[in-house]
């Protein structure tokens, strides 16, 4: 029997399908604009956008986007779940070659750890909102990895 009312267990299943279709739809974008289609690569990341959107309303429905604090603290418990107890177990049951996709995977994942964390310690000292990296201020975005 499950812990969590069924309701709830069925936005999480609908908000997990749609965040990896959007996900999916980006990596399909990507693939695109690399085959130069630039056109087909626009209507997948519109897709995605409205995939976005439809996760966000399902999150909300279960109440899950809370607090500044508590996002973060979802935010980092989940990054040291994959990086702790989901990637090393995967890593265990695959072939060579998929484990290092992993491991790449793990060695992002340690970043982004690492800077939720940090967020997590501005957020707690601001007076307001956070300061923007120069990345983020300058409107450039980390690249997709190379496939």
């Amino acid at each position: 029997m499950s812990r969590i009312p069924r309701h709830q267990e069925h936005l999480k299943t609908a908000f997990t399908a749609e965040a990896a279709s959007a996900a999916r739809f980006r990596a399909y974008a990507v693939h695109a604009e690399r085959e130069g289609l630039a056109n087909l690569a626009r209507r997948f990341h519109r897709l995605a956008a409205e995939k976005d959107a439809l996760a966000i309303e399902l999150l909300v429905a279960i109440e899950q986007s809370l607090s500044v604090d508590a996002n973060l603290g979802n935010a980092i418990s989940e990054e040291r779940f994959e990086n702790d107890i989901l990637y090393p177990k995967m890593i265990r049951d695959v072939d060579q070659d998929t484990a290092n996709v992993f491991l790449r995977v793990v060695n992002a994942q340690k970043e982004h750890l690492r800077l939720l964390e940090g967020l997590r310690q501005e957020a707690n000292a601001a007076q307001g909102d956070v300061s923007l990296p120069k990345e983020v201020d300058r409107g450039t975005a980390p690249s997709a990895p190379e496939s």
